[in-house]
């Protein structure tokens, strides 16, 4: 098993709609809130998040979000209520 770390932040396009900047891979938990901090100083939104599964395989859990501040796209925010 291995865990990656991503924090993955957005900017609103010309039109208002949601814009997903590069992934950033984090080293850790703690790690990747820190990433997400900062970047939400110069971002509309920031979601960080984990994902464990077998590279082997292929197969991986579902993500489990560390940490978000400011807005995300509506599919997102739905994903994490259900």
């Amino acid at each position: 098993m291995i865990t990656y770390f991503v924090v993955q932040s957005f900017t609103l396009g010309s039109r208002g709609a949601f814009l997903a900047d590069d992934p950033v891979q984090a080293t850790g938990p703690e790690h990747a809130q820190r990433l997400a901090e900062r970047l939400a100083a110069t971002k509309v939104g920031v979601i960080a998040f984990s994902r464990s599964g077998d590279l082997a395989t292929g197969e991986f859990e579902d993500a489990r979000v560390l940490f978000t501040i400011g807005d995300l796209p509506t599919e997102i925010e739905e994903a994490m209520v259900a």
